[in-house]
């Protein structure tokens, strides 16, 4: 069983604090998703778990199954189960995405980056892109090179079905989708937690959460854990708007 906490998390960026006391759980099979306005603090909470370098804990810890993890470079995190699929993932035509994916799994592995793909991994990598309404030809391309938004959203998701992550941050994995490209990341990030995964995600609307139940919704707001709830919260936001809500709901100006 594999449990993600973050405890009175506080963090800046370049000298700005950014987060304030930040607490969530989300153990394997659960799905947290959460909302909040623009500059609410989602994607730094996510930059943070996955350790990029800017990002600077000044207060508070995360754990993966009990042990800190703050102290390890975002590669270390990586081995340790914990992936991040990006809202905007940068390109890198450099590398292809079956050489990334491979190096990927060999690590994973135990085997060398460079090696082949095993019989098993290059299977199940060729059944994922065709479930996820990928083609061939996105695998020999530049990792995003030239990817439309939902070509990228679908083989950052990709990513974290082939390394089956203990914990998967999916950061506004709908964005930018239209309602084929909704549904098929919904279900694959409900496979993810039925598979065992800890998913954690960030959206601003409710469809994605048609396809994909969240266990618990939490609401961010000025770097902050402001309101945790049910998929109810998901209705009332999308009815109300966020300053509604914080306004009349949370009390907040």
């Amino acid at each position: 069983m594999t449990k993600l906490e973050v405890i009175n998390l506080t963090v800046e960026v370049d000298g700005k604090r950014i987060l304030n006391n930040v607490n969530l759980t989300v153990e394997s099979g659960e799905v947290v998703a959460i909302m909040g306005p623009n500059g609410s603090g989602k994607t730094t909470l996510f930059l943070t778990i996955a350790g990029h370098p800017r990002y600077r804990v000044v207060g508070g810890d995360i754990r993966l199954d009990g042990e800190s993890i703050i102290n390890l470079y975002p590669e270390e995190r990586v081995q340790r189960g914990v992936l991040l699929a990006m809202q905007n993932p940068t390109p890198v035509p450099e590398v292809r995405l079956s050489t990334l994916i491979t190096a990927m799994m060999n690590k994973k592995l135990g085997r060398h980056i460079t090696d082949p793909p095993t019989p098993q991994v290059l299977t199940e990598l060729t059944k994922l892109t065709a479930e996820l309404g990928l083609k061939p030809e996105h695998l020999s391309r530049g990792v995003h090179a030239g990817f439309s938004g939902g070509e990228s959203k679908r083989a950052e998701v990709l990513q974290l079905l082939m390394f089956k992550p203990k914990v998967a941050l999916l950061d506004e994995p709908d964005s930018g989708l239209d309602v084929d490209g909704i549904a098929v990341i919904g279900r694959s990030i409900a496979r993810l937690a039925k598979e065992g995964a800890a998913v954690l995600l960030t959206t601003h609307h409710a469809e994605i959460l048609h396809y994909v139940r969240p266990t618990r919704v939490i609401v961010m707001h000025r770097g902050s854990v402001v309101h945790n709830g049910g998929e109810e919260v998901v209705r009332t936001i999308e009815s109300m708007g966020y300053e509604r809500f914080f306004r009349e709901v949370l009390g907040i100006s």
